[in-house]
């Protein structure tokens, strides 16, 4: 039997809990799709904790990301949900790629960075352009932590511009959103499959 492949949803909302959230609810339905290929998730709504500003793995002083960055670390799959704010993702966001800067020199048995073997994808919400931008920052940061990016890794929303409805005031999910989520699970839960028996090797000498 194959082994069981697990995800975690970073959510990267400005809003704390129990507050609706739009990159919440397009990350939650990530980890439905990824349900369906028989990978199991949970979510964390950074903004709920106190992560302190930094680049490495522990901030000291009540900082609470080494529990979230355990976290990371026993999941396959990673999921950062953003919405966009200016056109870019959000402070919160930013903020989990600094202190991923870190485990570039936490290496594991075999001397390999530690998010090695691992598959990030993205759930992007806005009621303004920017998912392509956030895109294309996100996957360069998180690649070069050492995690993998699958084909068409990111599902996205983006309203009208200038407007103010959001992903979560929708009557239903658009058509084109729902299929792309769950293309997105399927090619993440395959590549996290692959790299999960057949490993990277450690980086040259």
């Amino acid at each position: 039997m194959e082994p069981k492949l697990t995800a975690l949803c970073l959510v990267c909302t400005l809003k704390p809990s129990p507050a609706e959230s739009s990159a919440d609810l397009l990350g939650g339905q990530l980890l439905q799709a990824l349900a369906a290929e028989g990978v199991a998730g949970d979510t964390v709504r950074v903004v709920d904790h106190d992560v302190k500003p930094g680049v490495e793995a522990d901030m000291g002083d009540g900082d609470e990301w080494p529990a979230i960055r355990q976290k990371v670390l026993a999941a396959d799959i990673l999921v950062i949900a953003t919405p966009t704010w200016m056109g870019h993702m959000t402070s919160v966001a930013q903020r989990v790629l600094e202190r991923l800067d870190a485990e570039l020199s936490e290496l594991d048995e075999a001397g390999r960075p530690s998010m090695f073997d691992k598959v990030a994808v993205a759930a992007i919400v806005g009621n303004e352009d920017g998912a392509h931008q956030i895109t294309a920052e996100l996957f360069q940061a998180l690649n070069d932590v050492g995690f993998s990016v699958p084909t068409q890794g990111v599902t996205y929303w983006n309203g009208e511009a200038m407007g103010s409805v959001d992903y979560k005031d929708l009557p239903e999910t658009p058509e084109k959103v729902a299929t792309t989520t769950k293309s997105v699970a399927r090619f993440a839960a395959h590549l996290a499959g692959l790299l999960k028996a057949t490993p990277y090797p450690a980086p040259a000498a």
